[in-house]
């Protein structure tokens, strides 16, 4: 973890200012400002745009019942750009602008779902273990319950059953 802030507040930093130095010399100071403020502007334009169609996305996704995880990891990388691109300097910008690429974009997407994926494989959710004298009759069903003798017909779990969890918080 400190090798990453490492590079991105020191190292980073230090590539932007020597490529702006490299810029500035060649192209004048005003130029290069106009440079990084039109990319800067544009990229905003792009991550703006690409974000409401991604917003869209996941609302259809979701009204049609299905998880919305690859437009989640998209917009996630879409806040990088949008972050990446407001930062001044040429090397962040051409990172934010690469990150608009779809191509791009779904190349990450499935990586990172592919990690995801293969490091929530040997887990499991939930598990349902059913102790008592009737296991075999009601194991894992709780739709067909015997009622009670109580005059207010109310259903209730039969005797001797007991419903098992484990709990695990993953951060």
């Amino acid at each position: 973890m400190f090798r990453l802030l490492f590079i991105l507040f020191i190292i980073i930093p230090i590539i932007e200012i020597f490529v702006l130095m490299q810029v500035g010399a060649i192209l004048g100071v005003w130029p290069t400002i106009a440079m990084v403020i039109f990319t800067a502007w544009l990229g905003a334009k792009y991550v703006r745009q690409q974000g409401i169609s991604t917003l869209n996305s996941v609302q259809t996704k979701m009204a049609q019942g299905q998880m919305p995880s690859d437009e989640i990891v998209t917009a996630l990388m879409l806040l990088v750009a949008g972050i990446l691109l407001v930062t001044p300097g040429f090397v962040t910008d051409f990172l934010g602008l690469s990150l608009l690429i779809p191509a791009v974009r779904h190349t990450i997407t499935g990586s990172v779902m592919s990690h995801l994926s293969s490091k929530n494989s040997g887990q499991h959710g939930f598990q349902f273990h059913s102790h008592g004298a009737k296991q075999s009759q009601h194991q894992g069903d709780f739709s067909e319950q015997p009622e009670s003798p109580s005059q207010e017909n109310i259903q209730s779990p039969s005797k001797g059953q007991t419903l098992d969890g484990e709990f695990e918080r993953k951060d």
